[in-house]
């Protein structure tokens, strides 16, 4: 990760001499209220569980991995603040690039592989850096498979006493035969679909609408209600005052209503 930081820092250097940085950061932070709806809002709130992984159990397994003198609060901000920053920077990397070679900015998720290629391709040494990147973005995308995968490997570890070999293989077989089922659905299963949709737009419409906010919902009533506030206190660690109060606050009312919000929005009733 840290390499892969750094030589984001290098396109974006890149990115600088292009001669459309200002047209890039124009994009990308001049403010358009007219597009400004209940909808926008919605989409990015769901961006924010994926980009975060909230929801999937992800950062609870991982917290339960630091050492118990470790905020909680403390670190959520460090997370939540370094996602911004990287998000951030891989937009005033990207953008400039797509202008100064007439791409289009609206292409969405795909414009890394066509930016990233055309900036080390103009770079000196570029062909390395390029391999270099993309190698450790594969590197990128397992080790977020990895931790996606890891509270099912946790459940089965100490529900059922497998072996950490033996719950990773079952997690891992079983997600790969879902994968088939998302490969097949772009060829031999194309007609295949239920409600309209086919294996892998249902497989999305149920993790990313219902599962996702679902389970970002349960964490928030489970901690704001269900724990003691003492253990909460405990492990949380806010040293501020009044600091719990507006953590319960947020945890008890805010977040469940506006997890709900997401979930009826991506459910067609709001």
């Amino acid at each position: 990760m840290p390499a892969l930081f750094f030589l984001l820092l290098i396109v974006l250097g890149y990115a600088i001499t292009t001669g459309y940085f200002l047209q890039g950061l124009a994009f990308l932070f001049t403010p358009d209220f007219s597009r400004l709806s209940g909808t926008s809002m919605l989409t990015a709130m769901g961006q924010a569980f994926f980009s975060l992984s909230l929801g999937m159990g992800t950062i609870m397994v991982y917290g339960s991995y630091l050492p118990k003198d470790t905020s909680i609060a403390g670190t959520s901000i460090a997370i939540a603040g370094a996602d911004t920053l990287v998000a951030l920077m891989a937009g005033m990397a990207i953008f400039p690039i797509v202008f100064a070679n007439g791409l289009e900015p609206s292409a969405g998720v795909g414009l890394i592989f066509k930016t990233l290629p055309v900036a080390f391709g103009h770079m000196t040494g570029g062909q390395g850096f390029g391999t270099l990147f993309f190698l450790l973005l594969l590197v990128a995308a397992w080790t977020s498979s990895i931790s996606l995968i890891e509270p099912a490997v946790t459940l089965l570890i100490e529900n059922f006493q497998l072996t950490r070999s033996a719950a990773s293989l079952w997690c891992g077989g079983l997600t790969w035969i879902f994968g088939l089922g998302t490969v097949f659905s772009f060829n031999i299963w194309q007609d295949l679909t239920l409600f309209h949709l086919n294996f892998f737009d249902l497989l999305d419409f149920l993790t990313s609408n219902l599962m996702l906010p679902l389970g970002g919902l349960c964490m928030a009533v489970f901690a704001g209600w269900v724990m003691a506030q003492s253990t909460s206190k405990k492990e949380l660690g806010i040293r501020l005052s009044g600091g719990y109060r507006i953590w319960q606050l947020l945890i008890r009312y805010l977040a469940p209503i506006g997890v709900s919000i997401v979930l009826l929005h991506a459910l067609g009733l709001l």
